[in-house]
Formats: C-alpha cells, structure tokens, sequence
C-alpha cells in the first residue's frame, strides 16, 4: 500500500512538474536582469519608473538595447538622461522600445509599423536582417511571461515632436 502510494506520488508529480515550471516563466523585467547584459536599460527603466509597467500584465514586445548600443551614445548622454529632470525625455525614449503585444519574429514583414508606447511608429524592415529604425536585431524572440524580448545593437530615438 505504501509503495503504491509512493508510486502515484511520484507520477502525480512528474505530471504536474513542466505545467508548473512553464507557470514560473519570468517576466520582461526579470528574463532581462537574468541575461546580464541590460544593466544600464533596467537602470534606466527604474529611473524613469517604468518597472512596474514593464513587470504587468502586458503582453509587450521590448526592443532592448544591450549595455553596449547605450555606451555608444555620445559622452555624458546615459548620465544626463538619468537625472530627475530629464525623467520625461528618458520617459519618452524608453516607451519608444516597447509595442503594446506580443510580436514574434515570425511576425514581422518587410516595411511594417508598429505603435510604441510612446505614441509614434517604428518602422521594421526584414531585408538583410531584422531592423528597428535603424538598430539591427541580434536576438529575437526571447520570451516572457508578460511578452517577448528582442535584443538590438543600438538605442532608437523618437521622432522630434
């Protein structure tokens, strides 16, 4: 009787196991911190108090910029974007990354619009690579519970209103 028990114990649980493995998938915020290389875009999203968007329901789709397409800026861009008074510009130029949906990469046509957060479009072009404006996609499809993530090579900036 105990070994039986045991047995069903064992299978019960070895069903249940992947149901809720795939139920503790991180979300946008959490799957970018764990890949190590969005420090300064989740500094930056903290700053401009974005996390908690970032970290609902969603779904979004996040164009990420790495550590490295921040560092390219000019001189003196990430640190100026960073303070309490230009909150509204860095605001403004985080929401351009992120599309209401989930958008894979399977998705996407040559020429599509999109609508950011922010307002305006971005346009997506399929030929010779992925691109975002004119930032490159280097990784799609990185997914979240609350969306998906594609990794590109620079930061894109809104149009001027």
């Amino acid at each position: 009787m105990l070994r039986r028990t045991f047995v069903a114990l064992t299978a019960a649980t070895m069903i249940a196991a992947p149901a809720w493995a795939g139920s503790m998938k991180k979300d946008i915020v959490d799957t970018a911190a764990g890949a190590g290389s969005f420090e300064t875009l989740l500094a930056a999203a903290t700053a401009a108090e974005l996390v908690d968007t970032l970290k609902g329901e969603g779904p979004f789709t996040v164009f990420a910029p790495t550590d490295e397409a921040f560092a390219a800026l000019p001189e003196g861009t990430v640190e100026s974007l960073l303070e309490p008074e230009n909150k509204d510009q860095l605001t403004a130029i985080l929401t351009y990354h992120v599309v209401p949906g989930k958008v894979m990469s399977t998705d996407l046509s040559n020429g599509m619009e999109a609508e950011t957060l922010n307002g305006a479009a971005v346009t997506i072009m399929t030929e010779d690579g992925v691109t975002v404006q004119d930032a490159s996609v280097v990784t799609a499809d990185i997914e979240a519970s609350n969306g998906v993530i594609h990794v590109i090579d620079s930061v894109i900036l809104p149009p001027e209103s």
